[in-house]
């Protein structure tokens, strides 16, 4: 350990020195990036902490797509530290149409669904289309759910001579909206919207957002998940660069990490290609099947989803990250009304071979965790499964922050010497070194294995030309995520106990 006590004081005196003994934890955030409102606090391109559906308000505004990403991730993720960064929306609000017509002479309850949102009116017998539409635009401005603490992703207003018109005006600008889900359910009586509305969009949204200012005000704080709004392949690009090897994130020069995960929702043949597009293992593709009646916008599922994996990315020292997430219930999110869009296994095996992850429908109808991945297909052109598994890059960048942390705990501020024969506090050796590389591998049980082996190959050298520097190889065994269980079940009319022993 380094002491600031001089080696050569005169004056009596008895003194300690205080330092750290060095206690790695590892650090696991997830920055949600999305739009907030320009009526909120936080501003554009500018990112903060977000403990709390309250906090998110305030920063990101009620009904803000912040504002529904951190309630699906923090419905899945209840301990989660969850930040936000607020990406400046551009272009064009969708505007969308509802014409009421005459509802039923005896009145009843109307249930209209916007974006997995249930909107319910009381009609009175006698309300004419125009009462009706008054009544839809103060449910949808002054909707919130006290137990979801959600709100709307639209404003309303009458719109047309007549009054039967509500006209909807997504909150932010952009092609996002166009997505968001209008529906009347059935219910368990008559829904007295049954017939009764006609949706139309009056003006569709325009205008892809620049995700650059947020990942610049990230700055040199680590965020290991990021959860974006944003798929398209200008921000993938600016992703992806942001999160390289050679200058980027996971670069000898930043050593910050992270990771990308962005959805996707359209045919299965799109989803294929979107996959089959980016060779990345920095990226990471959420898909969804259009037309199958999603209640929940897709930013909202990918929230949910990987909120619900992120406690485990994060648990390096207990083994969590290196488990098969198979079968984890998706707290909050809705299946396909339509189960001809529930992912099938063949759909589902197809997307994994061309970088897509997956997630499936339980017995119960709940949405479950199949299989995270990344898209990283190939190395140098070659097939190559390595960082495939979403686990490997979580798990890799805890072995990387845990050496490190350990090497700098025990060896920063040392000189390098070939021996050290006082056993002087100011010297260190590459067998001093290559034994805080053991210690720390033997102590990560969770995330490597065949420890025998892989300290064997490891080697500590002194540079040849450079003697103030030290070349590490440090091979790495990682633990595997056990996904597939195959067995033989053998039929026998009868087994001749005689013949098995």
């Amino acid at each position: 350990m380094t002491s600031n006590i001089p080696g050569n004081l005169t004056a009596p005196i008895l003194a300690f020195d205080v330092t750290s003994g060095g206690q790695f934890e590892n650090e696991s955030r997830v920055i949600l990036i999305g739009h907030g409102l320009s009526t909120a606090t936080l501003a554009a391109g500018a990112v903060a902490i977000c403990s709390s559906s309250m906090d998110a308000r305030i920063l990101a505004g009620a009904g803000s797509m912040l504002e529904g990403m951190f309630l699906a991730a923090r419905r899945n993720a209840p301990a989660q530290e969850i930040w936000i960064g607020n990406v400046a929306d551009t272009g064009t609000a969708e505007v969308r149409t509802i014409t009421c017509s005459a509802p039923p002479a005896a009145g009843g309850q109307g249930i209209l669904s916007i974006a997995g949102r249930p909107i319910s009116i009381e009609i009175a017998a006698g309300a004419t289309a125009a009462n009706v539409a008054t009544a839809l635009v103060a449910a949808i401005n002054g909707y919130y759910d006290r137990l979801s603490k959600r709100s709307l992703p639209y404003t309303a207003a009458i719109d047309g001579e007549d009054a039967t018109i509500v006209r909807v005006t997504a909150r932010h600008k952009g092609v996002y909206a166009a997505g968001h889900d209008f529906h009347i359910p059935a219910s368990d009586g008559n829904n007295a919207f049954t017939g009764k509305l006609a949706f139309a969009t009056a003006t569709a949204g325009a205008g892809v957002p620049d995700i650059s200012n947020v990942l610049a005000a990230m700055g040199d704080d680590p965020f290991e998940t990021m959860i974006s709004a944003f798929g398209d392949a200008d921000n993938l690009t600016k992703a992806a660069g942001f999160l390289n090897n050679i200058s980027g994130r996971w670069s000898y020069a930043q050593q910050l990490y992270g990771h990308y995960f962005y959805a996707k929702t359209g045919s299965s043949a799109d989803i294929t290609t979107a996959g089959l597009a980016r060779d990345n293992w920095h990226l990471t593709l959420v898909p969804r099947l259009a037309s199958g009646g999603n209640a929940e916008p897709d930013y909202e599922f990918l929230a949910g989803v990987i909120g619900r994996i992120a406690p485990w990315l994060g648990g390096g020292s207990n083994g969590d990250v290196s488990r098969n997430q198979t079968g984890l219930i998706v707290d909050g999110v809705s299946t396909p009304r339509d189960r001809g869009y529930w992912p099938e296994y063949e759909t589902r095996e197809a997307w994994l071979k061309n970088g897509v992850s997956t997630w499936k429908v339980s017995r119960t109808g709940e949405v479950t965790i199949d299989k995270i991945i990344t898209q990283q297909q190939t190395t140098n052109g070659a097939p190559d499964t390595t960082f495939r598994d979403i686990q490997r890059p979580y798990q890799l960048m805890y072995a990387l922050k845990k050496f490190r942390a350990d090497l700098a705990a025990e060896h920063s501020n040392k000189a390098i010497a070939n021996d050290n024969p006082d056993n002087l506090d100011a010297l260190t050796t590459v067998k001093d070194i290559k034994a805080t590389l053991v210690h720390s591998y033997l102590e990560m049980s969770g995330v490597l294995e065949n420890a025998n082996a892989a300290i064997e190959a490891m080697t500590v050298v002194r540079d040849p030309e450079n003697p103030n520097r030290v070349n590490i190889h440090l091979p790495l065994d990682f633990v595997n995520p056990l996904d597939i269980f195959a067995g033989l079940a053998v039929a026998n009319s009868q087994i001749n106990t005689n013949l098995a022993a």
